[in-house]
Parts: C-alpha cells; sequence; structure tokens
C-alpha cells in the first residue's frame, strides 16, 4: 500500500531542488495531484497531509467522486474534454488545463457566459506533434491566439503540454522548453499575461520545474499505480 504522504513529501523535496537549481523561488510551482481513477480515500489521505490541488480527466467520474472528498479542495480538469460535456465540467473544475481546440474554447466561453462565471484555462499544445496526441500544433495555436485571448467568459492564463513518454526526463527537457518560448512569444506578440505552465508528470517533473512549469501533474510517484476508482 503506497504511503501518500510520505510520496508527497519526498515529491515536494524533488520540487524545491528542481526550482533551487534554477534559481527559481519553490513557491512558484503548484503540485497537481492527479487523483484520476483513485478513490475518494486517497484524495482525503493526500488532503490530510496537506495537499490542495487534485486533477480529473473523466467527467462522470469527478462528478460522483468530488462530494465524497473533503470540501475547500481545488478541482483541475486534465483530460481530453468533448464538447458536449462542458455544461457538466463547468461546476465542477477551477482550471481547465487541456483546451485544445478552438471549437471547445468557443464552447466554454457560450456555456460559462450563459451561466454568468469567468472559466480559467490553459492551451493544450501538442510540442511533440505526436499523432497519438490532443492539442493545438504551435503554428495552428498562433494563428488562433487572438481570438481565444479575446473570449469574455473564458480566460486564457497560460499553456500546457505532454512530452513523449521516455525512460530519461532528459528526452522530455527540449519540449520544455519550447513551450516556455511559446508562451514567451505569444505573451509578447499579444501584450497578453501568461503566467502558467502545466508540464511534468510523475516520470519528468523535475526538468519541467527547471525549465519553468508553474503546475505539475503527478499522479502515480502520490499514488501508486492506477486503480479503478471506487468510494
Amino acid at each position: 500500500m503506497t504511503d501518500i504522504a510520505a510520496s508527497l513529501s519526498a515529491i515536494h523535496a524533488r520540487i524545491d531542488a528542481a526550482a533551487r537549481c534554477a534559481g527559481r523561488d519553490p513557491s512558484s510551482v503548484r503540485l497537481v495531484a492527479v487523483s484520476k481513477t483513485h478513490t475518494a480515500g486517497d484524495v482525503a489521505a493526500a488532503a490530510g497531509a496537506g495537499q490542495r490541488i487534485f486533477g480529473e480527466s473523466r467527467v462522470q467520474e469527478a462528478r460522483d467522486k468530488i462530494p465524497q472528498c473533503p470540501p475547500g479542495l481545488e478541482w483541475h480538469f486534465i483530460g481530453h474534454l468533448q464538447k458536449n460535456k462542458v455544461r457538466q465540467a463547468l461546476p465542477l473544475f477551477s482550471l481547465f488545463h487541456s483546451i485544445d481546440t478552438e471549437a471547445l474554447a468557443l464552447a466554454i466561453d457560450r456555456i460559462a457566459g450563459e451561466t454568468g462565471r469567468t472559466v480559467h484555462g490553459l492551451c493544450e499544445v501538442n510540442i511533440s506533434g505526436e499523432s497519438t496526441k490532443h492539442g493545438f500544433s504551435p503554428g495552428r495555436l498562433r494563428g488562433e491566439f487572438a481570438l481565444l485571448s479575446g473570449l469574455r467568459h473564458l480566460r486564457i492564463t497560460g499553456l500546457m503540454t505532454m512530452a513523449p513518454y521516455s525512460d530519461n526526463p532528459e528526452d522530455a527537457r527540449p519540449v520544455f522548453r519550447k513551450l516556455r518560448a511559446l508562451r514567451d512569444e505569444l505573451q509578447s506578440a499579444h501584450r497578453v499575461a501568461l503566467p502558467e505552465l502545466s508540464m511534468g508528470m510523475s516520470g519528468d517533473f523535475g526538468a519541467a520545474v527547471e525549465e519553468g512549469a508553474t503546475l505539475v501533474r503527478i499522479g502515480t510517484a502520490i499514488f501508486g499505480t492506477r486503480t479503478t476508482a471506487t468510494p
């Protein structure tokens, strides 16, 4: 059985070390505990150890799980969001990491407007160009960013990416570096603030922090091997 508190402590120590290595304040990096497929009991254990931000990737699973979890937690949506699930998802999450098309962004903006809300989101970018991954290509995001940054009810606050799987975390570093460069380019070209970079997972988050991540999404290293979530 995974010792969730001990795992969290070890991860925070590694985040702090990577941040200090890069000359960054460790408090500028927030840990998103990826609780998808894990139980409300696992979430409660992590919350008891001080974890406040959790990530889910399936709307129905989150709808069932969140009411069973301790109150006052912050929930992020990190998976591929279908347009027909937007209305269900908006009340559950404070940040959407994976806005991967203009059509999805417009749907979120429209439905948020209908409900009188302002939603915060990140544009998912397929930096590596893998056909199995969702996300804007860098070129497409450049072409559509003027529209995206001008939406009234969806505020784009940064970018997200996933690096290709590798046993060597250093293989992910160029992907993270390119995402940071793209963020800097968009900020300059459109004169907007994009403070968030969501990048880095259990196998490569140290490199991501060194390259500027403000949000790291870690599941297996906290909760152990994924299971099917039950109460």
